[in-house]
């Protein structure tokens, strides 16, 4: 059974998943893949500013901050 993918911007603080899906083109999508954002990579939603937006996430070691927009263009699956 597929678990429901969702975007990255909805995990919640403290949750990890694994991306599954990147549906950004040209020099964004080419930006998130070279910050590691590949398939099956894990990622931690570590916080979010005040405002709520942009939020940190853990990828591959490094803490990256991306803003809602960007986030929502990557399609993840929640690990419990």
């Amino acid at each position: 059974m597929s678990k429901k993918l969702i975007p990255l911007h909805e995990l919640p603080t403290g949750s990890f998943g694994k991306v599954k899906k990147i549906t950004a083109e040209g020099n964004s999508r080419r930006r998130m893949l070279d910050l590691g954002l590949i398939e099956d990579t894990t990622v931690e939603s570590l916080l979010k500013s005040p405002a709520g937006d942009p939020i940190a996430y853990e990828i591959r070691g490094a803490v990256i901050a991306l803003r809602s927009e960007e986030a929502s263009k990557i399609f993840i699956e929640s690990i419990s």
